[in-house]
């Protein structure tokens, strides 16, 4: 099943500038998450009066809550230069020796997926993050030779969706490791009015609000759904969104009211229709809809566990008595629904 996603984990290329151009630069700017600014900005505020790099921070949390951003708010509050990467890019030792030794004194280098970075790679930034040290090995053979070379003093900012997949010897040498959470209505709300005066579209308090309650507690949905709202606002009414038109420009998309989308609902009725309410192992799950594994455990099934409609078991997922009744479906000793 080809299911296109608009709550996907990734932006269309021709969306990134607009996702770049709405994201926050500075703390104050930024909404939401307030007990980790207020942490984050006291770590800040530290490290400038000593003159010293920020300790290395690891942010954990699903998908879209605002890891990256974040990342380039420290850069940008500490006045330092911002050096982004990835796990899966960082494939052999000396691509992330070349990205260390290329940093400047005080610099962010920021991680994305750091659960996925190889365990050789992973080694050689041991030293690096502790005593700012590169072990860079010359030859090869019996003649092989290491040279030990001095790196700046930089701060690692990793992120990850994973964070039971990072080795323990990394997570110890994070000084803050805080896990961002999804946001309430209130603040996506907040978002989405933010997002519309940048992108100069009209949008009243109510219309703002019917988005942030369809956009799973993540302001990355939010501002892609307000860019998909605006389309139907300019093209189909008078620009302006109101509530009427956010129902009317999601339901066309198929979000419904509780945030799903054609994906969640088809992983729903997979583990009710096909597999008796579960339960059902993630990789038949998988397969049933045509996704990979990853997209199902990390996109769909967090926010799904989040509304109670969906649990994992030992024995694998399975649908509850909500998940039932927000699809219509009578749950086993229930009277039928009206």
């Amino acid at each position: 099943m080809d299911v296109e996603r608009i709550v996907g984990p990734e932006l269309p290329e021709e969306e990134r500038a607009f996702d770049a151009a709405l994201r926050p630069k500075r703390l104050e700017e930024f909404v939401g998450q307030d007990r980790i600014k207020e942490q984050l900005a006291l770590l800040i505020e530290g490290a400038r009066a000593r003159g010293e790099p920020l300790d290395h921070v690891l942010f954990s949390g699903p998908p879209g809550l605002g890891k990256t951003t974040l990342a380039g708010i420290v850069a940008n509050e500490l006045g330092v230069g911002f050096q982004p990467t990835s796990g899966p890019a960082l494939d052999r030792p000396g691509d992330l020796a070349a990205i260390l030794t290329n940093l400047e004194e005080g610099d962010v280098l920021f991680v994305d997926e750091i659960h996925r970075m190889p365990r050789a790679v992973e080694e050689v930034l041991y030293p690096a993050l502790e005593d700012f040290k590169l072990d860079v090995m010359l030859g090869k053979g019996p003649s092989a030779r290491s040279i030990r070379l001095d790196l700046p003093r930089f701060t690692l900012v990793g992120a990850t969706t994973r964070p039971g997949r990072i080795t323990l010897p990394l997570r110890e040498r994070f000084g803050f490791s805080p896990r961002l959470e999804y946001y309430g209505v209130e603040d996506l709300a907040r978002i989405v009015r933010r997002s519309a005066g940048i992108l100069e579209v009209e949008i009243d308090e109510e219309g703002a609000l019917e988005i942030a309650r369809r956009s799973r507690g993540t302001p990355r949905v939010a501002n892609r759904l307000l860019r998909r709202v605006r389309d139907v606002a300019e093209v189909r009414h008078d620009g302006r969104i109101t509530a009427e038109v956010a129902r009317a420009g999601l339901e066309l998309f198929d979000v419904d009211d509780r945030g799903l989308d054609r994906l969640d609902l088809a992983v729903l009725e997979a583990v009710v229709h096909k597999f008796g309410g579960g339960p059902v192992g993630l990789s038949t799950l998988a397969a049933a809809v045509g996704e990979e594994t990853d997209t199902v455990e990390d996109v769909v099934e967090p926010y799904l566990m989040q509304l109670g409609f969906l649990a994992r078991t030992p024995r694998g997922r399975v649908a509850t008595d909500r998940a039932l009744r927000h699809l219509g479906v009578t749950p086993d000793g229930a009277l039928p629904l009206a």
